[in-house]
């Protein structure tokens, strides 16, 4: 499995957004957590949810590859049921779907890490105290960070855990690293 400096490198390199980088670090965060919650292995987790957007940049005008082509480039790189993981969490595109704990915890995921960053951006305080209450309402208003899939972030009962406890771990992990990430 290809070490996290590593997988930093090629994501650096892959990866020109700024915001899509951000985007990788939270997603990675809540990855490791919820490994860590579910008694997983958190490294395979954690870079699972660091990569999974490697090929954005590279397939956002034919969105029905993304997740192929990075599945592809990370072959090498990591454990075939990350990138099958990689491959489903864009199922709604490309036709993968998922069925293991590792699929829909990547879908829901990195799905709710836009959820939380959106909320952040617009509170005085960012992520300092952010409730699962704030996100549940945040959830309904559908206008709210509109393009944030509402039907993935509740796969998170695929993997057995319900929207306040999800979102609890999801704001934890997020919050650790609301610096590097512009979120402070």
């Amino acid at each position: 499995m290809i070490s996290r400096d590593d997988a930093f490198e090629l994501l650096k390199n892959n990866t020109p957004e700024e915001n899509l980088i951000h985007h990788a670090l939270e997603s990675e965060a809540v990855l490791r957590a919820l490994a860590e919650r579910l008694g997983k292995n958190q490294e395979k987790w954690a870079l699972t949810g660091l990569l999974h957007d490697l090929d954005y940049s590279k397939t956002c005008k034919l969105p029905e590859n993304h997740g192929l082509v990075s599945a592809k480039i990370l072959e090498e790189h990591l454990p075939s049921d990350s990138t099958k993981a990689i491959r489903a969490h864009n199922s709604e595109l490309n036709g993968v779907k998922p069925d293991t704990d590792l699929d829909f915890a990547l879908r829901c995921g990195e799905t709710v890490t836009g959820l939380i960053h959106a909320n952040a951006l617009i509170r005085p305080e960012g992520m300092k105290g952010m409730t699962p209450k704030s996100l549940k309402k945040k959830m309904k208003a559908k206008a709210f960070a509109a393009s944030v899939n509402r039907d993935i972030i509740n796969e998170c009962e695929h993997i057995g855990l319900d929207l306040g406890e999800f979102f609890t771990i999801s704001i934890a992990a997020i919050e650790k690293i609301a610096p590097e990430v512009g979120l402070e």
